[in-house]
C-alpha cells in the first residue's frame, strides 16, 4: 500500500506514463511544469485511493487534528487526535508519498520557531513526532511547503526575518537537516509559499512589499536561485499563492486591494507575467487559495465567504461559478481541496471545519451533512492525502 500526497504527476513519454500506471500514481498525459500545455481533462487523479485522511494545524491549542473522510465528505477524527504541536502551529505540509508531515510552530513572542515533524501511520492516520523534532527555526515561521516532485526538500517562510529556510529530509525517518546555503533572501513579509506540481520552482508572496519572489529549484541540492526579474509585482498585501495541476498558471489572493493577480508562467525560466484581465476582481478581501486536482476550478476565502471560479485551460483566466459566493463558517482562514476533487474543507475562526461537495460539472458548493465538524482552537493551514 503506497500513501499519496495530492499532487498531479507528470508522464513525459510513452515509457514514464507506463511508470505512473504501474505505480498507481496520479495519471496520465499532461506535464505539469515543464513541456506541452495539453487538454486539461486528461488530468487525473488516483481513481484507487481508498482512504482520505485531512490534517489541520491548531494556531491557539498548538496541536494537529486530523481526520478520516468518510463516506459523503465528511470527517471523523483519528485515533489520538489532536496530535501535540508547537505554540502558533499555523501551517501543514506532507511529502509526496504521505509518510511525513511538517508543521510550522511560530513560537511567538519567543526569537525563533521551530518545525514539527511527524511520522503518518498510512492506514490509521495516526502521527508519531520524529526523533529529533521540533527543528530550531527563523523568526516566526508562518507557512511550510514539501516539493512534490520527490519530496526530498522543506520549505519554510519566516516572516520577521524575510526569508526562505530549505531542510533536505531523509528518506527513512523523516527527519530535516538545514540545506548549508539555507535561508534564502525574500521580500518584505513573506507569508505563504507555493511549489510548481514538478518542483522546479517557488513562488514566495511579500506581504509588505507587494510581490512575488521567485526561485529556481535544484532538484539535486534543493538550494533557491532568484528567477531573473523577481520579484514580480503583485496587488496590495498578497498573502496566498497556489499553481494550477499543468504548472502553467500562478494565482495570488490580494486582500487590501480586493483581487487575485494571475500570472503565466515561464516553462523555462519561472519568470512571470500577468494573465489578460488580472488582477481578477473578487469581493471583500481574498486570503486564501486552493485548485482542484484536475485544474478546472479555483476557490478563495474572504468574510463573504468561498468564491468559485472556473479556470480557462488555454487562458488562465477566472469566471465566477454561478451561485457563488457560498457560505462558510465565521472568520474562513484556510481551504484545500481532496484528491480525488470532490470535496472542499476550510478552517474556520470558530474552531471547527467547513465541508462542501464539489460540482464536478459547474465547481457549485453543497454543503456535506454534519458540517461544520468541530476543531481544535484556532484552525489554520490544513492539508490532504491519502492512500490505496
Amino acid at each position: 500500500m503506497k500513501p499519496l500526497f495530492r499532487i498531479i504527476g507528470a508522464c513525459l513519454c510513452a515509457g514514464l506514463l507506463a511508470a505512473c500506471a504501474a505505480n498507481k500514481g496520479v495519471y496520465p498525459a499532461v506535464t505539469s511544469s515543464h513541456g506541452p500545455m495539453g487538454s486539461q481533462t486528461n488530468l487525473h487523479v488516483n481513481p484507487f485511493i481508498s482512504r482520505e485522511f485531512v490534517l489541520v494545524a491548531n494556531q491557539g491549542s498548538a496541536n494537529v487534528s486530523v481526520y478520516k473522510v468518510v463516506r459523503g465528505g465528511a470527517l471523523t477524527p483519528v485515533a489520538g487526535s489532536p496530535f501535540t504541536a508547537g505554540t502558533g502551529s499555523g501551517s501543514v505540509g506532507v511529502d509526496q508519498s504521505g509518510r511525513f508531515a511538517y508543521v510550522s510552530d511560530q513560537n511567538y513572542p519567543q526569537p525563533t520557531g521551530s518545525i514539527s515533524a511527524y511520522k503518518i501511520n498510512p492506514f490509521s492516520g495516526v502521527l508519531t513526532t520524529v526523533a529529533g523534532s521540533p527543528y530550531t527555526e527563523g523568526s516566526s515561521p508562518y507557512a511550510v511547503a514539501v516539493d512534490p516532485r520527490a519530496g526530498k526538500f522543506v520549505y519554510v517562510v519566516n516572516i520577521f526575518t524575510n526569508d526562505v529556510a530549505a531542510y533536505r529530509i531523509n528518506q527513512r525517518h523523516g527527519s530535516l537537516t538545514q540545506l548549508r546555503a539555507s535561508p534564502f533572501g525574500a521580500g518584505g513579509q513573506p507569508e505563504t509559499l507555493a511549489v510548481d506540481p514538478l518542483g522546479r520552482f517557488l513562488f514566495v508572496p511579500n506581504t509588505e512589499t507587494n510581490n512575488v519572489s521567485a526561485y529556481t529549484i535544484n532538484p539535486t541540492s534543493g538550494r533557491l536561485t532568484q528567477v531573473a526579474g523577481s520579484p514580480f509585482g503583485a496587488g496590495t498585501t498578497p498573502n496566498s499563492s497556489a499553481v494550477d495541476p499543468r504548472g502553467l498558471f500562478l494565482y495570488v489572493t490580494n486582500p487590501n486591494s480586493g483581487n487575485i493577480s494571475g500570472y503565466a508562467i515561464d516553462q523555462i525560466s519561472g519568470a512571470l507575467t500577468p494573465l489578460a484581465g488580472s488582477p481578477f476582481t473578487v469581493g471583500g478581501s481574498p486570503t486564501a487559495v486552493a485548485l482542484d486536482p484536475s485544474g478546472k476550478f479555483a476557490y478563495f476565502v474572504n468574510g463573504m465567504g468561498i468564491f468559485a471560479y472556473t479556470i480557462d485551460p488555454n487562458s488562465g483566466a477566472l469566471t465566477q461559478v454561478a451561485g457563488s459566493p457560498f457560505g462558510s463558517g465565521t472568520s474562513a482562514n484556510r481551504l484545500t481541496v481532496d484528491l480525488l476533487g470532490s470535496y472542499l474543507y476550510v478552517s474556520n475562526g470558530t474552531n471547527d471545519i467547513s465541508a462542501f461537495a464539489i460540482n464536478p460539472t459547474s465547481g457549485a458548493l453543497t454543503v456535506v451533512a454534519g458540517s461544520p465538524f468541530a476543531g481544535g482552537t484556532g484552525p489554520a493551514g490544513i492539508a490532504v492525502w491519502g492512500s490505496q
